[in-house]
């Protein structure tokens, strides 16, 4: 659950994009970990996966805000 704290709309913001890409590297694996598990019956709360899925689209629309921001 530590990833929730990190990925918090106004936390992402502020960070740079090399911060931003690296975070969304670390979520897209756990992601894939998560979906691996839930294939296998192993996963031990499937919420979470809805969690990271989420996260990463967060970081994702922070990513585009920017590169819009930077085209204007």
């Amino acid at each position: 659950m530590a990833n929730e704290d990190k990925t918090r709309a106004r936390d992402l913001r502020e960070r740079t994009q090399e911060e931003l890409a690296l975070t969304l590297e670390d979520l897209v694996e756990e992601h894939f970990n998560l979906r691996v598990k839930a294939s296998t019956g192993q996963i031990e709360s499937p919420s979470r996966l809805r969690t990271v899925r989420r996260a990463i689209a967060r970081v994702k629309t922070v990513q585009r805000m920017r590169e819009l921001e930077r085209r204007s």
